[in-house]
């Protein structure tokens, strides 16, 4: 067999992978839109469930998934970037630092269901916070602090040295030089990570099942329960109390999570484009 035959077998081969992907992705967007389209208007989109089918909307759910998630990165950015500025900047590199890194690397690998697990314990429990707001933002942190880590981390030693050097030479001290170079020229890949670990949070269910709880109402407070899109979502479909109203709350998260993807695939094109 020649080179060129191998070469077209291999190539019909990621060929086929892809559009197997693709094909797999785009079934599954057009069974939940045919499905999900019909229960789509405003008055579902921005009116309680009502009754026993769990009819009318679901702005409740809405809120607190937003509010979660949004609770949730406001605790895991700072944390994030100031663990990965001290590892890429800062820290000796040696068995510390890879004991850390392999820190991070196996908690972004633990099953969503045993974190669930560990802030019911934790956090409702041990803390006493109940089923709250809180609770479910310090769970699901636990899942979006390695993905921001690791991503921050690869985004500040992507910058090039000689733009730290040049600093250097001004007569800037190493700290301003991380706050005022740095971290400027690796914010976009910064944010990038921070709306993909977001997006992941939006469609996370059995860590805030556990955290949350599942009870119906619009949460003002950080103390407050709620339930999730996802938890109404699991709660309609395994029930089968509202098949129609389940199928039109998937398809909002859908849309939700395509948004994030969407966002931050923009993030990545307008860097490049402004770095030439």
């Amino acid at each position: 067999m020649n080179k060129r035959v191998t070469n077209w077998i291999a190539l019909g081969a990621l060929w086929a992978a892809a559009l197997t992907t693709v094909g797999v992705l785009g079934t599954l967007l057009l069974y939940v839109i045919i499905n999900g389209i019909g229960a789509l208007s405003l008055r579902f989109v921005f009116s309680a469930p009502e009754g026993v089918r769990m009819e009318g909307g679901i702005w409740p759910t809405i809120v607190a998934t937003v509010y979660v998630t949004g609770l949730a990165m406001l605790i895991v950015t700072p944390i994030a970037v100031f663990a990965a500025v001290y590892l890429a900047e800062y820290a000796r590199q040696g068995r510390l630092v890879g004991t850390i890194r392999f820190a991070a690397d196996t908690l972004a690998s633990v099953p969503s269901i045993v974190m669930g697990l560990f802030g019911l314990a934790l956090f409702v429990e041990a803390l006493g916070l109940g089923f709250s707001m809180i609770s479910g933002a310090l769970a699901l942190s636990f899942l979006m602090l390695p993905i921001v880590m690791r991503t921050t981390e690869e985004a500040i030693r992507s910058v090039p040295k000689y733009i730290r050097w040049g600093s250097y030479g001004l007569g800037a001290t190493k700290w301003q030089t991380v706050r005022k170079v740095v971290l400027p020229a690796a914010s976009p890949r910064i944010i990038t990570g921070i709306i993909l670990a977001t997006g992941r949070a939006v469609g996370e269910t059995a860590v805030v099942i556990f955290t949350m709880g599942t009870m119906i109402n619009t949460p003002m407070l950080p103390l407050d329960p709620g339930r999730s899109m996802t938890v109404h979502l699991y709660i309609l479909a395994m029930e089968g109390i509202n098949l129609p109203a389940a199928y039109g709350t998937a398809l909002l998260l859908v849309a939700m999570i395509l948004g994030f993807n969407l966002l931050a695939r923009f993030i990545v094109r307008r860097n490049r484009r402004m770095m030439g």
